[in-house]
């Protein structure tokens, strides 16, 4: 498993939000890198971000595009077309979980795990 997983829940429907597209990046000499991407699944989840490999200490960036999610459910209305999370590791031995709670007008986030 990623030691970064995430997952997305739509706080407006109540369900978990499919086929989002994710992607992981970190900052390394001023500039980010991408580390790996994908899509949720059924349940929301995205467990293989980064695949099985070693994080370092430093910043990190996860970008989920939510305007084609949106779309797919006929919501026109929506403010977010992209929400960008960037949190720091200071312990690279740890399992990160950064859910996404999603709504058309805001989200909110934590450190799960």
């Amino acid at each position: 498993m990623s030691p970064i997983t995430t997952h997305i829940l739509d706080t407006a429907k109540g369900s978990p939000a499919e086929n989002v597209p994710i992607q992981l990046e970190s900052w390394v000499k001023s500039k980010w890198q991408l580390l790996g991407k994908g899509s949720t699944n059924a349940d929301g989840r995205l467990t293989n971000l980064m695949g099985p490999g070693t994080l370092s200490k430093g910043n990190y960036r996860i970008s989920f595009d939510v305007k084609d999610y949106y779309r797919s459910q006929n919501i026109q209305s929506f403010f977010y077309p992209v929400v960008r999370i960037e949190f720091e590791i200071l312990n690279p031995e740890q399992h990160y979980h950064v859910p996404l709670l999603l709504s058309p007008f805001g989200y909110s986030t934590y450190r799960g795990s």
